[in-house]
């Protein structure tokens, strides 16, 4: 293997890179920033900052849709950077890792594998591993084994529900729910009550802040523009008003946990049933969803220590684990 060694989960929202030589997991937002339809101008949180505040003649945008690349060109040039600003600006051989979701094509998951081969990063050898096999890893399962286990990542466009034994995935299932849809929600039900337009950055804050808010009995405080005056207002928004908007989403999610969890093998249910639901991703903190999923199932939920960074946890134990090693592979028909 090469003396460095990257792995890359890439996220919607967030990009996660761990790099063995620091052994340190690198987040920052998965955004671009292009000046005149061509020139970087910014990128990672910096880009983020100025989301919904720049001018018309910089875009700025994320290169992830639904989890899957839907800017080629512009994630390469994300990885490039983010690689570069790791290694000090020498680009030096290293081997990399990258998380792919399990439930998309196949053209897809090589579209990871290509991103890595054409970044300009001088990949030695890439290897994929599944994402929920990465999120197992993250959360200190033992994948290897014969047991099952459920995860269910809920992350910014999409909630990844996987069943995993002996190192794979017997079953999956990816939904367009997520953070994103979460956000939304809390912006129409203010427009809706208040007349208030907010931005998606402050719907996001809330979402974020709602458990800390309701353990203090506080509302949350937030600026927007009122749509009858047009004009600038504070409004505090009372923290029922954001849960009872993001129910129908989480009822979503807790429907789709039912669904695999009824086409599971009778061994594999027993074994969920004994250890619980594993409960991860970046939105999976969010309000009341650990507690709905655990009323919607009756089953234990076990919520992740670090839900933002359990895949680059998990590929952290691949890189430096030889015992881990067979549950990274090579896109079929590449070299290794």
């Amino acid at each position: 293997m090469a003396n460095n060694a990257f792995g890359i989960d890439l996220g919607t929202n967030n990009i996660k890179i761990y790099s063995k030589n620091d052994d340190h997991i690198t987040v920052e937002k998965n955004m671009i920033a292009i000046e005149n339809k061509n020139t970087l101008f910014a990128y990672g949180d910096s880009a983020f900052e100025m989301y919904e505040k720049a001018p018309s003649n910089i875009q700025i945008t994320y290169p992830l849709s639904n989890g899957v690349i839907a800017d080629i060109k512009n994630m390469e040039t994300l990885v490039k950077y983010f690689i570069s600003d790791l290694q000090k600006g020498s680009a030096k051989p290293a081997d990399f890792l990258i998380a792919v979701p399990t439930d998309v094509t196949e053209v897809e998951k090589r579209a990871f594998y290509d991103l890595i081969r054409d970044a300009n990063v001088k990949a030695k050898r890439i290897m994929v591993v599944e994402k929920a096999v990465a999120d197992g890893l993250g959360m200190e399962i033992d994948v290897k084994n014969s047991q099952g286990v459920l995860v269910v990542n809920v992350g910014y466009e999409t909630t990844e529900i996987s069943i995993l034994s002996l190192g794979g995935i017997v079953l999956s299932r990816l939904i367009k729910v997520g953070g994103s849809k979460f956000d939304e929600a809390i912006r129409l039900a203010v427009r809706k009550e208040f007349s208030l337009i907010i931005g998606g950055k402050t719907a996001e804050t809330v979402k974020i802040a709602l458990n800390q808010l309701e353990e203090e009995g506080n509302g949350a405080v937030v600026y927007g523009r009122n749509i009858v005056t047009g004009l600038p207002v504070e409004r505090v928004i009372p923290t029922k008003l954001v849960d009872d908007s993001l129910e129908e989403h989480f009822n979503t999610i807790v429907d789709n946990v039912k669904v695999i969890l009824e086409r599971t093998p009778p061994e594999l249910a027993a074994d969920i049933y004994r250890h619980g639901i594993y409960l991860t991703g970046g939105a999976s903190q969010t309000g009341h969803l650990a507690e709905r999923i655990a009323q919607g199932t009756g089953l234990n939920v076990n919520l992740s220590d670090n839900p933002i960074t359990s895949v680059a946890l998990g590929l952290s134990k691949i890189i430096k684990d030889d015992n881990y090693k067979t549950v990274a592979y090579a896109i079929e028909g590449m070299s290794k």
